[in-house]
């Protein structure tokens, strides 16, 4: 058939320029990774605060479920049957924590960024989406009829300008970014987005969160927090399934915002809510998330030394988080900097097109509170 022969060219395409993708055949022990009998330390985690391998919380956590709460299935949508009150509890205990009016809960980030646009857009909008934002956003901004201009990353001075010469030409504007930013680990300059949004009384601001949740701010509420510019921003979004150990989105903002997205959003009207018990986990989480400032403290510490090391070694590191670049280049050489670490009993993975623009193919360590300093200054002897 025509369209197997294209796929197979196609993969046969990827192989070639080192881009082809496969599923590993993992085994998960603590903080290390088992794949093919070799035990490697796992730098490739979104669990930022290591609490998904905690013993001790998930025993706590066990101790009060009993068959009676233990709902694996919440087996409808939430406008259906699948309202289960762990859901309002969360959402509230979330706007509680944020000070915003309401929360609103969603099956994962991917959910929340390819509905929240489209259902709060129309061609009558102009979005002005950063040019590395995550692939979820870029997908909700094409399910989108928005008109949408995707300016330099970081750079304020093209967004003040395309605000200033479309904000008469539009009913509103969204700028869409991130806080930090999942592929460099740098950060927006979410001040100066605000300072811009007031300017005009027609821009919107919609900020993910999904890297800096749990892990930046004061109470881990965010960069927003750490910023001090949460109310500032009308669209707060935040993944459970990182730094949470959990699974599911959220986004935190205005009580009118989350009737409209329950009335409008299709990614959330039809679907199946996640299961009840997941929403329990994770409000049993984020009650605790004041609590854990000293992981956080120590995922900065071990984060600044291998940023450090990594520009000591020659290589480009933009990043002033836990994600932490090391940009080699070519596609061929990343996989080989993979592999030789790999054989250090290091499992950090190569980063290659189109996730990466092309001749920026890196290796992408993600660093967890769980690591010791040893382990990372290990790392960095290993690095060549």
């Amino acid at each position: 058939m025509e369209i197997i022969n294209r796929m197979e060219q196609e993969m046969q395409a990827l192989k070639s320029a080192g881009n082809l993708r496969t599923l590993p055949p993992l085994l998960h022990e603590s903080k290390n990774i088992i794949v093919k009998g070799k035990t490697m330390l796992n730098l490739s985690s979104n669990d930022y605060l290591g609490l998904s391998t905690n013993m001790e919380l998930k025993e706590r956590f066990l101790k009060d479920i009993t068959p009676e709460r233990f709902f694996p299935t919440s087996s409808s949508s939430r406008l259906l049957t699948g309202n289960f009150s762990i859901y309002d509890e969360l959402e509230q205990t979330l706007a509680k924590l944020f000070g915003t009016e309401e929360a609103l809960i969603f099956n994962s980030g991917y959910h929340a960024n390819t509905g929240i646009l489209p259902a709060v857009s129309d061609a009558q909008t102009l979005i002005l989406a950063d040019k590395l934002v995550h692939a979820s956003l870029i997908d909700g901004i094409r399910l989108s009829s928005a008109h949408c201009i995707r300016y330099r990353h970081n750079d304020m001075g093209q967004v003040e300008r395309l605000v200033h010469e479309n904000h008469l030409a539009y009913r509103e504007i969204i700028i869409v970014t991130e806080s930090i930013f999942s592929m460099n680990g740098d950060a927006a300059n979410l001040n100066a987005l605000v300072k811009l949004k007031y300017q005009y009384d027609n821009v919107l601001l919609y900020v993910d969160e999904a890297h800096a949740f749990g892990v930046r701010g004061a109470n881990g509420l965010g960069y927003a927090e750490e910023e001090n510019c949460i109310h500032d921003i009308d669209f707060l979004v935040g993944t459970f399934g990182k730094a949470i150990a959990s699974v599911g989105a959220f986004v935190v903002c205005k009580r009118i915002i989350k009737a409209y997205l329950v009335n409008r959003m299709r990614t959330f009207i039809f679907t199946t809510a996640l299961p009840p018990l997941n929403i329990a986990w994770t409000l049993f989480i984020v009650e605790q998330l004041k609590e854990w400032q000293s992981q956080r403290e120590h995922l900065k510490l071990i984060s600044k030394e291998l940023k450090a090391a990594l520009i000591l070694k020659g290589y480009k590191c933009p990043s002033i988080s836990h994600i932490i670049p090391m940009i080699v280049g070519a596609n061929e050489a990343t996989i080989l900097q993979a592999e030789a670490l790999q054989q250090h009993g290091f499992y950090a993975l190569p980063v290659r097109p189109p996730t990466v623009p092309a001749g920026t193919s890196r290796i992408r360590f993600s660093l967890m509170a769980a690591l010791s300093a040893d382990e990372i200054n290990q790392l960095i002897q290993s690095i060549q």
